[in-house]
């Protein structure tokens, strides 16, 4: 697949945006994080620009974004249009939730249940994210049982580590928060690995036989149907060299969980502001690493109209 930078950055922007999204909701709804205005305003406002980046970010994908709009009508059976409304449903105990924990400095009763509503629409949208690939059976690298875990898991990574660095630049460091930051990534690394040696090993029993339903024999292509590249190529057929795909997996392993996992150990052992810079650097890097992640999940994804181009 084509790793438009639209679609990179609407999928870890918004992943991160609702993770941090639904902790702060969990965590300030029951008052395990202070309920300070500047807080509260700090980490609502990076979450909610995140989220609202990303979708707008999206739009750039469309061959006509001002009909983006339509999208919301199908969501009977479209996993995209479940997104689109999942998303703006959870924009309304978020505001009911900010009202609360931020403008009145409240926790408990009905800020905890526009919390726990808040946690619950961030998650659910977090999910339909992941099921429009995991939905997706021409891609098998895609349609298998690692891709909506991963969505949820690197959301809650990303997110921790986010609220980990808020914390800690407000000199009000939670260890948890912390120590799940960092348990997170380390799973994250984890799932990563094992999706990687999934992916690595598939034998994908679709060929050019059963995609043409010609049996007998060996079905090859003379020559493309058309003369241009077109838009199944361009999004469809792109291929990238094994020695780059290693490599950028060696990047993705150093910078979106290598590295932040050393600085929030890091963060364990060291005192205000060191905790501080520390914890910025670990998200700084970590955003970044998930960048080149999510750009090969795309690049490395191979889809079966490819094969009535000659593709194996």
């Amino acid at each position: 697949m084509h790793p438009a930078f639209s679609v990179v950055f609407f999928t870890i922007a918004t992943g991160a945006g609702y993770g941090l999204l639904a902790l702060l909701g969990v965590l300030g709804g029951f008052g395990l994080i202070p309920a300070d205005f500047w807080l509260g305003l700090a980490g609502m406002g990076l979450a909610l620009g995140l989220i609202i980046a990303g979708l707008l970010s999206s739009t750039g994908h469309l061959g006509r974004p001002e009909r983006a709009w339509r999208a919301f009508s199908q969501w009977r059976s479209s996993w995209l249009s479940r997104e689109g409304v999942s998303s703006v449903a959870t924009f309304i105990p978020a505001a009911l939730f900010g009202i609360g924990w931020v403008l009145l400095g409240s926790s408990g009763g009905w800020v905890a249940v526009a919390g726990l509503l808040t946690g619950a629409g961030a998650i659910a949208t977090v999910s339909t994210t992941g099921m429009i690939y995991a939905s997706l059976k021409p891609i098998a690298q895609w349609h298998s049982r690692y891709t909506l875990p991963a969505y949820l898991i690197f959301s809650a990574m990303t997110g921790g580590v986010l609220l980990n660095a808020l914390l800690q630049s407000f000199a009000v460091g939670s260890t948890a928060v912390l120590v799940c930051a960092l348990l997170a990534t380390l799973a994250g690394w984890a799932w990563k690995l094992a999706t990687w040696r999934h992916n690595d090993r598939l034998e994908i029993p679709t060929t050019a036989n059963t995609a043409t339903g010609l049996a007998g024999g060996t079905v090859r292509s003379i020559e493309w149907p058309h003369t241009e590249e077109n838009y199944l190529l361009k999004e469809m057929g792109f291929r990238i060299a094994r020695k780059h795909s290693a490599k950028l997996r060696r990047i993705t392993q150093i910078i979106a969980f290598a590295v932040p996992a050393i600085l929030l150990a890091i963060v364990l052992a060291s005192p205000w502001p060191f905790a501080a810079i520390a914890s910025a650097l670990a998200a700084i890097s970590q955003f970044a690493g998930m960048l080149v992640e999510r750009w090969l999940f795309f690049a490395e994804a191979k889809h079966t109209v490819t094969l009535y181009y000659g593709r194996e």
